[in-house]
């Protein structure tokens, strides 16, 4: 049961969103154009909800626990794509609801994701395969995610190679300090290498709120966006 004042505040959000929305789809597609990811990390499901109606079908989320609940709740009206770092425990059930994985950055996570999805298909909580992006790191920096230039190539064989996972292209997130269209183009020539092992159109995921027009111009094909839709992180 709402209350007048709880459907005006939900009035208020749905213009906001949807205005936020307008503006960066506009933004995209003065760059040259690129899928959009809504990342909705911290905000809640009745915000999902929202964007939903503006004609979004899926977002991003970087934390397992807080992804799984907000998939079961949403029951598959909007997917739920997995763009954080994902441990290796986490990954029987992140192969369960993720309509989409995109840092898969070692052997060992795409093994467990392997052995995660064909359980899922298994016991009937997932009807396809899972599609899974490599994460390139440009800095090494084990602690960001994502696997160095010389890793891709055999990462990607063994994601292509997988009985239950699809690989559909390839992530990458600029270092801080570094620049960022350098490190864009150089992740686009990584995913061109291995294009011939992608299922379908390749994915490049790459581009935030604040240098999207730039990944978009370096061949970005999906655009992550947070904080330019959905406002600040609500406080926890």
């Amino acid at each position: 049961m709402t209350t007048p004042d709880g459907d005006k505040v939900r009035a208020q959000r749905a213009e906001q969103l949807a205005e936020n929305l307008r503006a960066v789809r506009q933004r995209i597609a003065v760059a040259g154009g690129a899928d959009l990811l809504p990342i909705t990390k911290f905000h809640p499901v009745e915000d999902i909800e929202l964007l939903r109606a503006g004609g979004i079908h899926a977002v991003g989320e970087n934390r397992e626990q807080e992804a799984k609940r907000k998939a079961t709740e949403l029951a598959g009206s909007v997917e739920i794509h997995m763009v954080g770092q994902i441990q290796t425990n986490k990954a029987n059930s992140v192969a369960r609801w993720a309509a989409a994985v995109h840092t898969a950055d070692s052997e060992r996570l795409i093994t467990a994701l392997e052995r995660g999805a064909g359980l899922a298909l298994e016991r009937g909580d997932r009807a396809e395969k899972l599609p899974v992006l490599v994460q390139f790191s440009a800095d090494g920096d084990p602690q960001r995610g994502g696997a160095p230039e010389d890793q891709i190539d055999q990462l990607a064989d063994l994601v292509a190679g997988s009985e239950h996972l699809e690989l559909r292209g390839l992530m990458t997130v600029p270092p801080l300090g570094s620049d960022p269209a350098e490190v864009f183009a150089r992740g686009r020539t990584l995913l061109d290498g291995i294009s011939d092992r992608v299922l379908g159109a390749p994915v490049y995921s790459a581009g935030m709120s604040h240098d999207l027009e730039i990944a978009i111009g370096e061949g970005s094909t999906l655009v992550r966006v947070g904080t330019d839709i959905m406002g600040s992180r609500p406080v926890r």
